[in-house]
């Protein structure tokens, strides 16, 4: 065994695990609280990208280019709930879905028209290009462990808004009992746009992240949504701390799977049939969890206490 090549494998999926992270939380929050399947989310993700990539270009600095890009894509995903969203609270879920997916075609279209078809791709200072070595001779690059670092800050931001501010009180209430909030006075309007825009800032900062390893390009959220979805349904719809294990959970599995299957597969049968069949099962194995974790609880490993 190559143990280099593996904790750097680890914290490949670690990595993955918190950008899922950042993606789920808000779309948990607002699937959670508010019942409304947002497949829009993976928008904000992409123009949270790009945002950040123009005003690199603007300021020349990209800490200054996520700073200022990340309450663009706050204010972006007010105006989203504002305009299109709040309207359809009362509407069922095909309506939610029809109308998300359209406006998946209209920001599609949108980067398309402002800033063209190719993408853009997002320079690092010096500081942040480049590497630190590991045992094996093996090195891991420092912007990746920014990544990793990151996630975890937010995730631990999140954990002590959540638990230990009123405003977590009431997100957390509102996910288990939405009536009830109401009830008590509390103005279910501006929670609702506040946990909106605050998923949108976490999905940009995603896509910010993201970017300048595999640039801002048009559709980049499209996929990584399904894989989001995944996420919240195996840590339980509404839960902070579920998407956050069932993030790590998916990234680890994901990338250990897609590196190593093939040498595990090969203790028990021939290496061509090793070599052909691990690629299949890697790209099947989260799913493969959702089932399992869905057979055995139906709710998800962490769901809200009461719904």
């Amino acid at each position: 065994m190559d143990w280099g090549l593996f904790t750097i494998q680890m914290l490949n999926g670690v990595q993955l695990g918190v950008l899922l992270f950042l993606l789920a939380a808000g779309l948990t929050l607002v699937f959670g609280i508010m019942d409304f399947v947002n497949l829009a989310h993976g928008s904000l993700y992409m123009m949270g990208a790009y945002f950040c990539a123009t005003l690199v270009q603007v300021t020349d600095s990209f800490v200054l280019g996520v700073i200022l890009a990340l309450p663009l894509t706050a204010l972006l995903g007010w105006l989203v709930e504002l305009i299109v969203v709040r309207a359809l609270y009362t509407h069922d879920h095909l309506d939610h879905v029809l109308a998300t997916f359209g406006l998946i075609l209209c920001f599609d279209t949108a980067v398309d028209f402002i800033w063209g078809p190719t993408g853009m791709a997002i320079p690092l200072p010096e500081i942040l290009d480049s590497h630190i070595d590991l045992m094996g001779g093996h090195t891991f690059p420092v912007f990746r462990i920014l990544i990793i670092c990151t996630g975890l800050a937010v995730a631990g931001f999140l954990y002590v808004m959540v638990v230990h501010t009123r405003i977590g009180m009431l997100i957390r209430a509102g996910a288990s009992n939405r009536t009830m909030v109401m009830a008590l006075g509390v103005d279910i309007g501006k929670l609702f746009a506040l946990v909106f825009a605050v998923g949108a800032a976490l999905a940009g900062l995603a896509g910010m992240l993201i970017a300048p390893i595999t640039e801002a390009s048009i559709g980049m959220g499209n996929e990584i949504i399904i894989v989001a979805f995944v996420v919240i349904i195996i840590g339980g719809i509404g839960s902070i701390k579920g998407a956050f294990v069932a993030a790590m959970l998916v990234g680890l599995i994901d990338t250990m799977g897609r590196s190593f299957l093939d040498q595990l597969l090969k203790l028990f049968m021939s290496s061509e049939s090793a070599e052909t069949s691990a690629p299949a099962l890697s790209a099947m194995a989260i799913y493969i969890l959702m089932a399992m974790v869905l057979a055995f609880r139906p709710q998800g490993l962490f769901p809200p206490k009461v719904r």
